[in-house]
């Protein structure tokens, strides 16, 4: 069968079968392939249509890691469900999301799909998207089957480069990155995408122990692995090849034939793109390089999945309804994802309540990305226009009419290689006309960061601070109007070196890519008709020399003293912690948490502990908190984080008003892996901290028994 590039098959193939098609979303196509699988091939299997529905299809909600912000899972499952909805009418009935990948490298642009850097925060989050997506059963017409990504460890690639190789010990790989993809298996995810990355020298799609023993046969997961693009033909070695021989690089495989062997005998089922298994299994089987039980296992785990999609009974797509405007991007849609936008942003710097501002007076809007529709959508926008985005000016300006925007600079949205000698705010020319629109007016608004085109797959950064001279733009302005409110809103994909930016500008809001509602949330937000509520899911490093820099490192024997020489600290940094650590953000009102408590002292090893907390907001307007409780043992066999998110609770309050909030610790949080692979339940003493950040400060102890 032949793939046409255009994702289109001839019909003079389809007596053979239809093959398959990437990222096809027109109805009408979808109807046409679907009737030549299911009425004129020779088995009459339909096809299971798939496409890149990460944060939103026509709608789209904050990215990834803005929604991680949150803390609050409903705006995942409220995303997930809504993009669910709008894929399936279309005929696309897979979504290769959620991406669960847990990541300390600020560097990949892939950070932007995740959840950050803490596996409980992601294990939440990934979760509640499979729900979302699946519903109770994913044959409905309105939901899709989740492909949780990128299995495993594909998060930390070696300098931030994407693709790159991973290598870790057994102890942090199930402790750290396994759990969120283990939460996603548990809520009923029924397909898993294999990674690009090696994992300790093994490619991620020819992994038999990550595949086949840990996920097939540990977690009892009988649904379908599928490669990522081309990924098994990346496993073949290079040299002598010629090109046209399609992708390389591993080394795993001398040529087509063992990496289709591989990668099946592993426990990849499906080959995306490439076609190695398909092109060779006859020969493979002849051969006995391949078993028929294998094989057929394979097949039966994706026709499970077919029929548990409901494709058997229901393979065609309503036209009616998938060509009716009506369908997608409704007012309720936007309302939805414009709330979420608004919970999503933080709240970083806030001095002298400089935010919010007074939507009476004039605002000065100015910066690259001040009245851009297409990066507020982010990267992976699904099937979002430009159009339906809201920017920051248009926003802005419908709550004060009288706002006036300036760039200052000009971004560009080149694609690597273009992108490394992009002009991206590299003049000054209009730097003038930014500095008289901020005299001019009464407040100044100023949006720098990234382009969309920054995040993602394969936008990896050497640097991560503003590009360009985005930061002489906020210094020029900031000279000209030193006793004027001038609030920095950012958006990007990652966590910025924010050094300066914090040295300079009086507040600091952090909006990532808030999606198609983007300059309505920010101005809700600015303007203080939503109180900022999000908190951080991954540090962001005073500069970039710190990297990697994450909340839940393990202990060391000579831990960071920037007055001491030697310890574990920078000789040219005279601090120690990240500039903003997980679990940060501010608010307009104040909080405070106390009467931390815990119901014993002593637990054996089955045994549960309940921790409580009360929240009070001490301020004068109404605001949500999050309250957050960490864990961390000690004195254990093997050197245990400092800190572990063990739970969390948003905590909406009227000014004045308390309410306590717990939680319930058991086994699974007090206890480990080992290098082993064994989850242990060591005896000792387990230390619990409350607060609203991972630098929480309150304590109490208690002691697993044998």
């Amino acid at each position: 069968m032949q793939l046409l590039s255009d994702g289109q098959i001839t019909d003079a193939d389809a007596e053979n079968g239809v093959g398959g098609v990437f990222s096809l979303t027109d109805p009408a196509k979808i109807n046409h392939y679907q009737h030549i699988a299911v009425e004129q091939s020779r088995l009459h299997i339909p096809i299971l249509f798939a496409f890149d529905t990460i944060h939103g299809y026509r709608t789209i909600f904050p990215v990834p890691l803005g929604a991680a912000s949150s803390f609050d899972p409903d705006v995942a499952r409220t995303d997930a469900t809504i993009g669910a909805r709008e894929s399936a009418t279309v005929g696309l009935k897979q979504v290769y999301s959620p991406m669960v990948d847990v990541s300390h490298e600020p560097r990949w642009g892939r950070i932007v799909e995740g959840a950050g850097e803490d596996p409980y925060l992601g294990s939440v989050m990934g979760a509640a998207r499979v729900k979302g997506a699946q519903g109770s059963r994913y044959s409905t017409r309105d939901k899709v089957v989740s492909s949780v990504k990128h299995y495993v460890a594909y998060g930390e690639p070696e300098g931030g480069r994407d693709y790159n190789t991973t290598d870790m010990s057994e102890q942090r790989l199930r402790n750290l990155y396994l759990p969120p993809f283990k939460a996603a298996i548990d809520a009923g995810a029924d397909t898993v995408m294999c990674s690009f990355n090696s994992l300790n020298g093994v490619p991620g799609c020819a992994n038999r122990y990550t595949e086949t023993t840990i996920l097939k046969k540990q977690w009892g997961f009988d649904g379908f692995i599928e490669s990522d693009y081309t990924a098994v033909a990346e496993t073949r070695a290079c040299p002598p090849r010629t090109p046209d021989e399609g992708p390389c690089g591993h080394g795993t495989a001398a040529d087509g034939p063992q990496a289709g062997a591989n990668a099946l005998m592993a426990g990849t089922d499906s080959e995306m793109v490439s076609t190695n298994i398909r092109d060779y299994g006859q020969q493979l089987l002849q051969q006995h390089r391949i078993t028929m039980s294998r094989l057929d296992d394979a097949v039966r785990r994706i026709l499970r999945v077919k029929f548990r999609a409901g494709l058997f009974s229901h393979p065609y797509v309503d036209q009616d309804r998938a060509t009716d405007p009506a369908s997608f991007l409704t007012d309720a849609d936007r309302a939805a994802a414009r709330k979420a936008a608004g919970e999503s942003m933080v709240l970083l710097k806030n001095s002298d309540s400089t935010l919010p501002l007074d939507k009476s007076k004039q605002t000065a809007v100015i910066g690259p990305l001040g009245d851009s529709k297409h990066d507020m959508l982010g990267p992976w926008w699904g099937r979002g226009e430009d159009s339906d985005a809201v920017s920051l000016f248009d926003g802005i300006k419908a709550q004060d009419p009288s706002a006036t925007y300036t760039p200052g600079c000009t971004m560009s949205h080149a694609e690597p290689p273009d992108a490394a000698t992009a002009d991206d705010c590299t003049s000054t020319a209009g730097f003038a006309e930014a500095v008289a629109a901020a005299r001019s007016a009464d407040q100044v608004v100023l949006a720098l960061g990234e382009t969309r085109e920054m995040s993602a797959e394969a936008e990896a950064r050497t640097t991560i601070d503003l590009p360009g001279k985005q930061q002489e733009l906020l210094d020029a302005v900031r000279a000209a109007v030193p006793d004027k409110p001038v609030a920095v809103v950012l958006f990007n994909g990652r966590p910025l070196t924010l050094a300066q930016v914090d040295a300079t500008a009086p507040a600091i809001l952090e909006a990532w890519f808030p999606g198609v509602e983007a300059g309505n949330a920010v101005a809700d937000v600015v303007f203080g008709g939503v109180n900022p509520s999000g908190k951080l899911p991954v540090s962001f490093p005073r500069t970039l020399g710190q990297v990697p820099i994450y909340y839940n490192h393990e202990p060391t024997g000579r831990p960071c003293d920037a007055t001491q020489k030697y310890t574990s600290r920078y000789r040219d940094l005279n601090a120690c912690d990240p500039l903003y650590e997980f679990g940060f953000g501010l608010s307009y009102t104040t909080f405070s948490v106390s009467d931390f408590a815990i119901d014993q002292s002593r637990v054996r090893p089955n045994g549960r502990v309940h921790a409580t907390m009360t929240v009070t907001n001490t301020g004068s307007r109404a605001g949500t908190d999050v309250a957050q409780l960490y864990l961390h043992d000690p004195v254990a066999s093997l050197s245990q984080p400092v800190r572990r998110l063990r739970g969390f609770e948003r905590v909406a309050l009227d000014p004045g008003e308390s309410r306590t909030v717990s939680f319930t610790i058991d086994r699974s949080d007090f206890g480990f892996y080992d290098n082993r692979g064994h989850f242990v339940v060591e005896p000792g003493r387990i230390e619990l901290y409350a607060g609203d950040s991972s630098s929480a400060s309150l304590r109490r102890t208690f002691t697993v028994t044998r």
